[in-house]
């Protein structure tokens, strides 16, 4: 039986070896020195127009909100998919329950890497997987308008996920397969300054493609269906065509 102890001996340190890559490999990536040098004080007036390019209030306001009280960031609707019910955290103001103690650098990590001032990964319900094709200085100018918004106490409900979803740690794995900052469409050279406007807009600050794009098993957008319709992330209705 030297030959099974061998085998289990084998599994084990074969075993061992991939948990520890896979460790390795799920580490949260924040932003570098060289990247974090290119924010600068931003500009709120340009900043208002980014969140609501963005549509921040959809998911942030409180269910039912309406008019100025949609400003509240208090979060707290329930977002429900196949890998459970995610519910968008509070994002006002407020230094406890909210991000009014966010730094811009803390700000940019979570919007370019989806990685948290703590150093966990967000889940990508959080659709940083658009807002990493952002500029530095829009990042910039969304937070100097966010600081701007009113602080709001009172944490809303927590994720409600099951194992393995329920994993933080995994998500950065997930990351290296769909987390890239490079544009989604190519476009030849030369062309229009208002054609890259819009571009930029459509796959950076207004994530159309979350929505709008069939997704994999794994949760990934499905780049080669780009803007083609979807079935609804909570499994009924249907997200339409938008493409040309």
């Amino acid at each position: 039986m030297a030959w099974l102890r061998k085998l289990v001996g084998v599994v084990i340190v074969l075993g061992g070896a991939g948990a520890v890559a896979g460790w390795a490999l799920s580490a949260p990536v924040r932003l570098d020195a060289a990247a974090l040098a290119q924010l600068s004080p931003g500009d709120a007036a340009r900043g208002k127009r980014i969140f609501n390019a963005g549509g921040c209030t959809s998911c942030h306001a409180r269910p039912g909100a309406k008019g100025d009280a949609r400003l509240e960031l208090a979060g707290g609707l329930e977002l429900k998919t196949p890998f459970g019910t995610f519910v968008p955290p509070n994002i006002s103001q407020d230094p406890k329950d909210g991000i009014g103690a966010w730094g811009e650098d803390d700000f940019a990590n979570a919007m370019l890497k989806g990685v948290s001032p703590s150093g966990e990964n967000f889940y990508p319900a959080f659709p940083y997987a658009s807002y990493a094709r952002m500029k530095p200085a829009d990042i910039a100018d969304l937070y100097a308008f966010m600081k701007t918004l009113p602080a709001v106490a009172g944490k809303a409900p927590g994720h409600k996920l099951g194992f393995p979803f329920n994993i933080r740690r995994g998500i950065g794995l997930w990351k290296r397969l769909y987390l890239s900052p490079e544009p989604v469409i190519a476009l030849p050279d030369g062309a229009p300054d208002k054609v890259l406007a819009g571009r930029y807009l459509v796959e950076g600050p207004g994530h159309c493609g979350e929505c709008h794009s069939p997704r994999d098993v794994a949760g990934g957008v499905k780049k080669a269906e780009w803007l083609a319709g979807a079935v609804a992330a909570e499994g009924s209705g249907v997200v339409p065509n938008i493409t040309p």
